[in-house]
C-alpha cells in the first residue's frame, strides 16, 4: 500500500520573515515526529516578482495579491535557508512556481517535487516549462473541466512524467457543502494510472473531510499550515500545530477503520463465531468405505460439531470420498474423508480459455454462459476435454468452442441435431466416423446426425459450432464411463 503523504503549504504565512518561516517548520515538524506511519513535505511558493508583476501595477495597494505578494518577499538566499531548515527536519521539499524564471531556480535549489496550482493548472507556456525538467508533479484541478484535466494528464503522461492530480476546491475556507469528496471517486475512476490527492481549504478545525478523503482512496493530502505570534495572526484556513495535530489524528483513525485493501484472512475470533453458526452435514445413509459422497447421501443441520465439514464447504467443486465405513446420522468429519478440490482446475480452464480467446481476438457476448466439459474429471482436464459457450439455442443454436492445448474431446455422436464447425482461430485434428481429417482456421466442416466425431488440437483451437437445436441428453459417448459419469460438467455464468 502507498503510504500517504501529507503536504504542508507554508505559501505566504513565512510572512517575509526567514526566522518566522522556520519556526513554522520546527513546529510542525514537532507535531510529525508523532505520526511514523506517513510521509510528510513541506512546500513554498515562488514567483520572480520583478517579473511577475507588470509594471504598471508594482506598488498597488488597493490589489490585495499585489500588496500581498510585495509583502512576503523574500530572497533566493532566504528561501535556500527555509530549504535547509525543511531538510534539516526530514520532510521533502516541494515548491509552486507562477512563472518559468521559477522553475530555474527550483531546480537550483534542488527541491524535489513541482506543485502546480489550479489557477495555472492550463497555463501552457509555464506547462511546457515544467515537462523540461525531470521532477514529479503534483497537479491541482480546483475549477477544471473534466476535458482541461484530460488534455493535462495526456500532456506529462505523454511525456513520461510521475504525476499526482489532486481534487481541490479554491474557496478559502470552503464550506462543507462546497468540499464534493466524491470528486475523488471520479478522479480514481477516470485516471487510474495515477496517483490521487486532495488538496484541502476547509475550516482548520474540521477533521471529518481528510477521514472522508483517505476512505475514498486519496493518498496525498496538502493543508496550508502558519504559526500565529504577537505580531503574525493566521488566516481562516490555515492551521496552527495543534490543528494540524488532530488532523493527523483524524487521518491516522481512518487509515485504521479503512484497514486493508486486501482481502486479510479473518482473525481466530472472527473465524470461531462464522463457524459455531453453520449447519453442518450429516450423513442419512451407512456408507462403506471408498463411497463417493453425493448430495443424497447427507443433510445440513445446526449446530456443527467441531471438525465437521459444513454447508460452505459442500459445493459442486468439492468432492469427498469416504476413508472408512460412515454411520447414518453421524456427522461428517473431515478427518473422515479424503477432500478433492476442483475449484482451482476450474479457475485455471477459465483464465487459459480467456487467454486463448484473446489470442484469436474474438468477441464473446457478454454474460454468455460457460460449460466446461471434463469427460474423465477437472484432474484430468487438461488431456481430456473442452469449454462451450452457449451464445443462443433456439430452433437453431450457436457455441463457440474453445479446446486448449494438448486436448482431446472423445468420441460422441448425437441423434437429433446436425452440426457444423466454422474454424475461428488455431487448428485441430476431427474423426468422422474413425476417418481422420485436419482444420485450420477457415475451414468449414459439417457433422451429420449419427456420425461419430472426436478432436484433438495440438496447439488450441477456437471453432463456431451452428446447428440445430441443442439437446441436453442427445450427446452419446461411445465410452460408457463417461456416460456413467453424472460430473462430467462444470457451468458459469459469470466468467468474463
Amino acid at each position: 500500500m502507498t503510504r500517504p503523504l501529507f503536504i504542508f503549504e507554508m505559501a505566504n504565512n513565512h510572512m517575509g520573515d526567514t526566522a518566522h518561516g522556520v519556526a513554522i517548520i520546527h513546529a510542525i515538524h514537532a507535531v510529525c515526529k508523532d505520526f511514523d506511519e506517513f510521509d510528510f513535505a513541506f512546500k513554498l511558493q515562488y514567483r520572480d516578482l520583478d517579473t511577475f508583476i507588470h509594471p504598471s501595477c508594482k506598488g498597488r495597494e488597493d490589489l490585495k495579491y499585489v500588496k500581498r505578494f510585495e509583502e512576503t518577499r523574500l530572497s533566493h538566499a532566504q528561501f535556500a535557508t527555509l530549504l535547509a531548515a525543511m531538510r534539516a527536519c526530514g520532510f521533502q521539499t516541494v515548491c509552486t512556481p507562477f512563472d518559468e524564471p521559477s522553475v530555474d531556480l527550483i531546480e537550483a535549489q534542488g527541491i524535489e517535487v513541482i506543485k502546480i496550482a489550479s489557477c495555472s493548472l492550463t497555463d501552457w507556456p509555464l506547462l511546457e516549462r515544467i515537462a523540461q525538467t525531470d521532477k514529479p508533479i503534483v497537479a491541482s484541478t480546483a475549477g477544471a473541466s473534466p476535458e482541461e484535466v484530460d488534455t493535462v494528464v495526456s500532456f506529462f503522461l505523454h511525456r513520461g512524467k510521475q504525476l499526482t492530480i489532486m481534487h481541490c476546491v479554491a474557496e478559502y475556507p470552503t464550506p462543507p457543502a462546497h468540499l464534493h469528496i466524491r470528486r475523488i471517486d471520479a478522479l480514481r475512476s477516470r485516471y487510474p494510472e495515477i496517483r490521487i490527492g486532495f488538496s484541502t481549504h476547509e475550516p482548520p478545525d474540521a477533521t471529518e473531510p481528510v477521514m472522508l478523503a483517505l476512505a475514498k482512496g486519496a493518498t496525498v493530502f496538502e493543508k496550508h499550515v502558519g504559526l500565529p505570534s504577537e505580531r503574525y495572526r493566521l488566516n481562516a484556513y490555515s492551521a496552527n500545530p495543534e490543528q494540524v495535530r488532530r488532523w493527523l489524528e483524524a487521518a491516522r483513525r481512518a487509515l485504521l477503520l479503512c484497514g486493508s485493501e486486501a482481502w486479510p484472512a479473518p482473525s481466530a475470533d472472527e473465524a470461531g463465531s462464522l463457524e459455531s453458526l453453520r449447519r453442518g452435514v450429516f450423513l442419512t445413509q451407512d456408507l462403506p468405505a471408498g463411497a463417493t459422497i453425493t448430495n443424497d447421501m447427507v443433510c445440513f443441520a445446526f449446530p456443527p460439531a467441531p471438525g465437521q465439514i459444513t454447508a460452505n464447504q459442500w459445493s459442486k467443486y468439492t468432492r469427498y470420498i469416504a476413508r472408512q465405513p460412515l454411520k447414518a446420522g453421524s456427522p461428517l468429519s473431515a478427518d473422515a474423508v479424503e477432500i478433492h478440490d476442483e475449484r482451482e482446475h476450474v479457475l485455471d480452464a477459465v483464465m487459459a480459455v480467456r487467454q486463448l480467446l484473446q489470442d484469436g481476438n474474438i468477441v464473446v457476448p457478454g454474460k454468455s454462459d460457460l460449460e466446461i466439459s471434463h469427460h474423465y474429471g477437472m484432474e484430468h482436464f487438461k488431456e481430456f476435454g473442452l469449454v462451450m459457450i452457449t451464445v443462443v439455442n433456439r430452433e437453431y443454436c450457436k457455441k463457440l468452442i474453445v479446446m486448449l492445448p494438448g486436448q482431446t474431446h472423445p468420441e460422441q455422436y448425437h441423434n437429433q441435431k446436425e452440426e457444423t464447425f466454422v474454424i475461428l482461430h488455431g487448428s485441430m485434428t476431427l474423426w468422422l466416423n474413425g476417418e481422420e481429417r485436419q482444420a485450420k482456421r477457415g475451414d468449414v466442416i459439417t457433422v451429420q446426425r449419427g456420425v461419430r466425431h472426436k478432436f484433438f488440437s495440438q496447439d488450441g483451437v477456437v471453432f463456431e459450432e451452428i446447428s440445430s437445436t441443442h439437446y441436453p441428453n442427445d450427446s452419446i459417448y461411445t465410452d460408457p464411463k463417461i456416460m456413467a459419469n453424472p460430473r462430467r460438467k462444470t457451468l458459469l455464468t459469470y466468467w468474463l
